[in-house]
């Protein structure tokens, strides 16, 4: 009877444990469902994420193309980068007055004295040294082209238009500050500082320019 006992008693721990076996074997499977359930939603979740901000990136660049287009110069503002300017009229020792980007420029046809008397001018005289040669184009050294800007304080000089004074040096006088031009358009007193700007600018024939 006692081995009978034990035997029945074996038989229901053996039971018990089979049970205990199994319910936990269900937890692990609800748990392991529970998290393949989670891990699917922070998986849908992350795709939703990620879909929203790649088409708010398409949204965002569809939006800024327009505006940089928009920013991009207009073909009128391309047209005013240049002005192109007969020059056949201008006598020798001529100038006129014309623009380009709204400000005032100097096309002068220097005379051989005029051209001679910038040559002579030691570099060390000047202010900010330049050359005649360096202001003009190769084979072009009578034709002086620069903006008709005062470098001190941005006024208009006079001797571009007849009968105006040319200041102490033949070429360009600022009468607001008393600033003096050569015949290169150097500065070579009063208070600018530095010569008259010569902006870019090409011969397409012996009479047209283009400048910008």
């Amino acid at each position: 009877m006692r081995r009978f006992a034990r035997v029945k008693r074996g038989g229901q721990f053996s039971e018990n444990h089979c049970q205990f076996t199994q319910r936990k074997g269900n937890r692990m499977a609800s748990e392991s469902n529970l998290n393949a359930g989670i891990e699917d939603g922070v998986r849908r979740r992350d795709f939703i994420n990620i879909a929203a901000v790649s088409f708010a990136g398409v949204g965002a660049a569809t939006v800024v193309l327009p505006l940089v287009n928009q920013m991009n110069p207009s073909a009128d503002v391309l047209a005013l980068s240049s002005t192109e300017i007969d020059i056949s009229a201008i006598q020798s020792g001529q100038a006129i007055k014309t623009s380009w980007r709204k400000q005032p420029v100097f096309v002068r046809n220097l005379t051989p004295v005029e051209i001679a008397e910038a040559k002579k001018v030691p570099l060390s005289d000047l202010r900010d040294p330049q050359t005649l040669d360096e202001r003009t184009k190769p084979g072009k050294e009578n034709w002086l082209i620069t903006l008709g800007v005062c470098t001190h304080l941005g006024c208009v000089p006079l001797g571009a238009a007849e009968g105006e004074p040319r200041g102490d040096y033949g070429g360009y006088f600022c009468p607001c500050h008393g600033s003096h031009y050569d015949t290169a358009a150097r500065i070579r007193k009063g208070p600018a500082p530095k010569n008259l700007f010569v902006p870019p600018y090409e011969f397409n024939s012996d009479t047209v320019v283009t400048i910008g």
